[in-house]
């Protein structure tokens, strides 16, 4: 059984997000006592030693997609840290049915968000996973909770990034986020461009979730940077659930039993 209070940390590309769980609930999702995020491209883990410095003994449970920043995180823990549990989850070790051939293959914070949505949709209701990301993915967790895979795209950073260097005259736009919606109508290049990056963005996340689920039976979550914008385009159904991931780490270490406790997963 994991040891509490516990630590989840989703390591992502371009943010880092960590959550305290004293405990998770039977039903729905658990809620970080602490949280905070930071970059996932120049991480300052000074940060974490001063949210935990008055913490005894913590288990680090990691769902991560970021291999650099994890062996530095790793490392940082063994450095600052010695005596606490660290897990590295994998696909595995998730309490998930995964009907597809490679499990290996797909990025575990998509199989995650899944463990998250299972907690939250209806019995006999399919769900449909949108994590608004440096890459956006749009998922489908069947009836019966499996997860059946989806699609990938880029997120609204990196296609902005795509039109200036692969164009000799485009700007590079500073849009960070899905955050604010633009006219439709660009009277600039730039506001053009605006308007091309976010409503593809959100018509391709509209797009999909039709493919995915064609009789509209599906609950749709959405997690990430700029979830909570989406969520208003798309319906008063979808949900946005900011700690998606880090609710989904804590509830697979809940139900998990990976190695004895102390023993060092990375």
């Amino acid at each position: 059984m994991p040891q509490f209070p516990l630590v989840a940390l989703d390591v992502g590309n371009a943010r880092i997000k960590v959550g305290l769980f004293r405990s998770t609930c039977d039903r729905g999702l658990p809620e970080p006592e602490l949280s905070l995020h930071f970059s996932g491209r120049e991480p300052q883990w000074q940060e974490l030693r001063e949210l935990f410095r008055d913490k005894a003994a913590l288990s680090w449970w990691i769902g991560s997609v970021n291999r650099p920043a994890t062996t530095q995180l790793v490392d940082w823990l063994r450095e600052q840290r010695p005596s606490d549990r660290v897990v590295l989850l994998a696909a595995d070790d998730l309490p998930l049915a995964v009907e597809l051939p490679r499990t290996d293959m797909v990025g575990v914070d998509r199989l995650i968000n899944a463990v998250a949505a299972n907690r939250l949709r209806q019995a006999n209701r399919p769900a449909i996973v949108v994590d608004v990301g440096t890459a956006i993915t749009v998922d489908l967790v069947s009836a019966s909770g499996a997860f059946r895979g989806g699609s990938i795209l880029p997120g609204i950073v990196m296609s902005a990034r795509a039109l200036h260097d692969f164009t000799d005259l485009l700007p590079l736009v500073p849009i960070e986020e899905l955050a604010t919606a633009p006219p439709a109508l660009g009277t600039s290049t730039e506001t053009a461009m605006r308007s091309g990056l976010f409503w593809g963005a959100v018509g391709a996340i509209r797009q999909l979730i039709r493919q995915l689920d064609p009789g509209g039976q599906g609950q749709v979550f959405l997690t990430g940077g700029a979830g909570t914008s989406v969520a208003e385009l798309l319906g008063r159904e979808a949900l946005c659930i900011p700690h998606l991931t880090l609710a989904g780490i804590a509830v697979t270490a809940a139900a998990t039993n990976i190695a004895a406790d102390g023993d060092d997963q990375t």
